[in-house]
């Protein structure tokens, strides 16, 4: 798929996180948060975003005039090393068409770009196959079933996917 743009998080993307929010997008991730919560995601995208590149970043997902979604990447600690998490969403209208597949491709380069840790992971739920999908046709590979902690405090059977960043 080409033609498929990231374009920096900015505060004119609310209504998009809005959308992400809605009860079918987020089944696989306990589900709609709270008006508040939402405002604050949105401030922590936009900090994020105004952070140095090698942070992390969120991104609007373009195609043509169209917005389809949101990606990013972010630090954390996976098992005693500094590594990234990445994560995204496509929007219904636009599932199905290889799109998140070509975001994370063009986010992996990114973080090869402007990155710093030597690995980048995902961890969508094992009940969630288009996302798994997602992470193989990107080019990771599965480490296996993990428990995940997502939101904080609610354990979330993930796989762990995982891709070098280094050669």
């Amino acid at each position: 798929m080409t033609g498929v743009r990231l374009e920096p998080w900015s505060a004119d993307d609310f209504p998009l996180l809005r959308r992400c929010n809605a009860p079918e997008m987020t089944t696989h991730l306990g589900g709609p948060e709270s008006e508040e919560k939402l405002a604050d995601r949105q401030r922590r995208y936009e900090a994020l975003s105004a952070r140095e590149p090698a942070a992390g970043r969120m991104f609007r997902v373009g195609l043509g005039p169209e917005t389809v979604g949101s990606i990013g990447f972010w630090e954390r600690e996976w098992r005693g090393e500094p590594v990234y998490e990445a994560g995204w969403a496509v929007l219904p209208e636009f599932q199905g068409r290889g799109l998140a597949v070509a975001a994370l491709t063009e986010l992996v380069g990114h973080v090869r770009a402007h990155g710093s840790r030597r690995s980048l992971h995902a961890f969508p739920g094992t009940g969630h196959p288009a996302s798994n999908a997602v992470c193989r046709r990107a080019g990771f590979t599965c480490l296996g079933p993990v428990d995940f902690e997502y939101p904080p405090g609610t354990p979330h059977p993930s796989n762990d996917w995982y891709l070098p960043l280094t050669p």
